[in-house]
């Protein structure tokens, strides 16, 4: 069992960064809800607040007890988990005249101090809070400064615990992965969590766990299912079979190239084409979530049936990554969404569930992905919906309509492959619009279909902004689309960003 950091999840939007900035310096982290310390603490090496949205004056704020972390671990609070460690020691904490967000420029007060060793003289972090400290308790030792927060960071006499009230864990603040990795050392834990000992030890627990035991797995071709299905082949070789079903809303040739991809990767793979099957159910229906459904379900059947053509099969493997275990429930326990990994299956088909990346988040996939020696376009892969054209085809899903949209999008993707932007932004598609234009080709009129291209950037999709992708470039795109795909005499390019917009258009 690795030593780890706990980071108490107080709802903020940035919690989850936390862990990833730790996890970046090798740092082993778990996160769990405010009021949910791990029992069993042997392992635990240190402690992190995170912020909220809430004021510690609200009077729905969580206000956990804190008595049996305080003095036994190293603590650090961060924003709200700051103030809130301010609050209980009977110290002010005030809504401020105006809502400090954005940067700041720190002054270290105590440049000895453990915290801020090796700071700059003067950096920029970043603010994001509405109320500010504004008494000081008197066991408390100021050890940084703003301009307009004079408690910008804070040290407790007499036990090892921080709190600053800027984020170190984003980007925008200069020294935050400087003070995050003296916060580990404070912690005095070890920096041993690597992708190359995450695979050492997830490949030996599989073979105790599995034993002789056969296992099922539904690819789709992504990052998330196909590090899975080379994690369990190193465990259990031939008791895997794997299963990767075209509903025929797949790229175009993708059922093909996966195939032939996951044949080099030495995988006991069963290909199913169900394209036509699909078609069929699909014929006639408009609404987003109906479409979902049907895929959904279409999918879980065809998964059954083939399911049903093996012999003992006692585990279901999934491609469950840490974010969906952390969404799963919110902090104070409530179900917000049920993991989207063949939902529904585990409980119908009455079998175990193995999930060897439940604990890693996309980055660390990929970079798992990498130290397996996997193929580079396969660890890189855009993420691809489950439901796949079928939600980028807006309205009724058609053969033709799905010829159309595969031809415009693998355009855009090899084109944004060979000006080399695949790499540069988190994910990009072509959309099938309902919309019929009049255009002129050849000196006659045309009446034909618009394609949306849409590309985005982002870290971990819960926010994302438009790729400002070249104007020549985009140029291009857009001739080579109208002159090569029959069908399509008009090109658009998306320039919402999320929020408000959503990634997909359905």
């Amino acid at each position: 069992m690795h030593d780890k950091i706990i980071v108490l999840d107080f709802g903020s939007q940035t919690t989850q960064l936390i862990a990833r900035r730790l996890r970046e310096l090798n740092v082993y982290c778990e996160i769990v809800p405010y009021n949910r310390f791990p029992a069993d603490d042997a392992s635990v090496k240190g402690v992190i607040l995170s912020g909220s949205p809430f004021s510690v004056n609200d009077a729905g704020a969580f206000k956990p007890d804190l008595s049996s972390v305080r003095g036994r671990f190293p603590l650090l609070g961060i924003c709200y988990g700051a103030q809130y460690l301010a609050w209980l020691s009977g110290g002010k904490v005030e809504k401020g005249d105006s809502r400090e967000y954005g940067r700041a420029v720190l002054q270290p007060a105590d440049k000895n101090d453990l915290l801020l060793k090796n700071a700059q003289t003067v950096s920029h972090v970043w603010m994001s809070h509405g109320d500010s400290i504004t008494g000081v308790p008197a066991c408390f030792r100021i050890i940084a400064s703003t301009d307009d927060v004079p408690a910008a960071a804070f040290k407790i006499d007499g036990e090892p615990t921080w709190g600053v009230q800027f984020h170190p864990e984003v980007f925008h603040t200069d020294d935050g992965m400087l003070f995050l990795e003296n916060f580990t050392g404070i912690c005095g834990i070890k920096k041993d969590w690597t992708p190359a000992s995450f695979i050492e030890e997830t490949v030996r627990t599989l073979k105790e766990q599995l034993g002789n035991d056969k296992v099922i797995l539904a690819l789709s071709g992504g990052v998330d299912s196909s590090v899975t299905a080379v994690l369990l082949n190193r465990a259990i070789g031939s008791n895997l079979t794997c299963i990767f079903v075209d509903h025929g809303l797949l790229r175009k040739n993708e059922f093909e190239n996966v195939l032939r991809d996951y044949e080099h990767l030495g995988l006991n793979v069963v290909g199913v084409n169900a394209a036509e099957r699909f078609y069929r159910q699909l014929a006639g229906v408009s609404e987003p979530e109906q479409k979902r459904k049907i895929i959904g379900k279409g999918f879980i059947d065809v998964f059954e049936e083939e399911a049903g053509r093996l012999k003992d099969i006692r585990w279901l493997g999934q491609g469950t990554i840490y974010p969906d275990i952390i969404e799963s429930l919110s902090i104070t326990g409530t179900t917000i969404k049920s993991h989207h990994n063949v939902g529904g299956l585990p409980d119908k088909m009455k079998m175990k569930l193995v999930e060897p990346l439940r604990l890693l988040f996309k980055d660390e996939v990929r970079r798992a992905g990498r130290e397996l020696g996997m193929m580079p376009h396969l660890i890189n892969r855009h993420p691809f919906p489950g439901p796949g054209l079928g939600i980028r085809i807006l309205g009724e899903v058609t053969p033709e309509k799905v010829r159309i949209l595969q031809d415009a999008d693998d355009i855009y993707i090899r084109m944004l492959r060979e000006w080399d932007y695949y790499d540069r932004v988190w994910q990009a598609a072509a959309i099938l619009l309902p919309v019929r234009s009049v255009g002129v080709m050849g000196d006659e009129r045309t009446y034909e279909n618009t394609i949306a291209l849409r590309a985005v950037t982002s870290t971990d999709a819960m926010t994302a902004d438009w790729a400002h992708l070249p104007y020549d470039f985009l140029a291009r795109v857009s001739n080579e689309i109208i002159n090569k795909v029959k069908g399509v005499n008009r090109v658009v390019y998306d320039i919402s960003s999320k929020p408000p917009a959503t990634i997909e258009w359905e």
